[in-house]
């Protein structure tokens, strides 16, 4: 297959990201080819070698996967296209054989840790953790005989010849993670109605409400955050850049009024797209910020501007 049918994602095969990615329509389609991290996927779409790049971006636990947030934020620019939200529980895989008593080391990534933390010192209170590159990752190492057992999704079991001791692992119900598919920059699709736009936000200088600034502008213009994070820049102690979501379609005027009032206070501004919701769930616009209120507006200054009964 080309680069133009060929996603990437983060690997190994039997990951959650795999599983993400699959349940996308246009997935049985493509080529699905597993990456060693997350740079390396979206750095396919970069270099053309890939369409398309799923990869995971927040956690309802953990909150931001700071290597794709880091990475969006940096380099040259990639669009978010869609979303996915996947349901996290996990098994412990080990090799067939194995009891539950006898595990002394197990493994898993590092965000999947703290979602199956009070579950490991209920009944695996002496063993050791000790992080891998990915939760399929783990289950490959458990399968060359480096660790006891891995937490990973149950799915992953056949493909590294384990076997689910312990299935339905979580300390925090209606666990999720938020993947998105990320590609090269275009036009973005479409509004449905219920979308999100997501951008990255560099203070143009650091003083008393700076921040307060940003907010407002989101504030004025009747659109609502659903994520904010800060992540450092590297350039300093306190330099920090923000990566944000909020509801709505960059097409939408309370939108667009809100990314003018953010590249203007802003030192830079990267839109990294508008795209559908996952949950599919419609924005709640107030009073005053409807397409309608814009429109409306423009064409009284308008009038004022021309001398007309206004």
């Amino acid at each position: 297959m080309t680069a133009a049918s060929r996603y990437t994602y983060l690997g190994p095969e039997g990951t959650f990201t795999e599983a993400a990615l699959r349940s996308l329509p246009e997935a049985a389609t493509r080529e699905l080819v597993p990456t060693i991290s997350v740079p390396a996927a979206l750095d396919a779409v970069r270099n053309s070698e890939a369409a398309g790049a799923l990869v995971p971006i927040e956690n309802s636990v953990e909150g931001g996967v700071s290597a794709t947030v880091d990475e969006l934020a940096s380099g040259a620019p990639l669009m978010i296209y869609r979303e996915v939200v996947l349901p996290i529980s996990f098994a412990l895989l080990a090799r067939p054989g194995t009891r539950l008593d006898s595990i002394k080391t197990v493994t898993g990534h590092p965000v999947a840790q703290p979602q199956v933390r009070v579950w490991l010192e209920r009944h695996l209170p002496d063993a050791q953790w000790e992080s891998a590159a990915s939760n399929a990752d783990g289950a490959r190492l458990v399968q060359e005989g480096r660790f006891d057992a891995a937490f990973a999704g149950e799915f992953a079991a056949a493909t590294y010849e384990l076997e689910p001791l312990v299935t339905d692992i979580h300390d925090a119900q209606d666990a999720a993670t938020r993947f998105v598919l990320v590609g090269r920059p275009a036009r973005p699709a479409a509004p449905t109605g219920a979308d999100k736009t997501s951008v990255v936000l560099w203070l143009r200088a650091d003083h008393p409400g700076a921040l307060m600034e940003v907010l407002q502008e989101f504030a004025t213009c009747g659109v609502n955050m659903v994520r904010i994070e800060s992540r450092p820049t590297g350039a300093g102690i306190g330099q920090y850049s923000f990566s944000v979501d909020c509801e709505g379609h960059i097409s939408d005027r309370r939108v667009g009024e809100a990314m003018m009032g953010l590249k203007r206070l802003c030192r830079d501004v990267r839109y990294l797209g508008s795209y559908p919701r996952a949950d599919a769930v419609r924005p709640t616009v107030r009073a005053g910020t409807a397409d309608a209120d814009f429109l409306t507006a423009a064409d009284w200054l308008t009038r004022c501007l021309d001398g007309r009964p206004h």
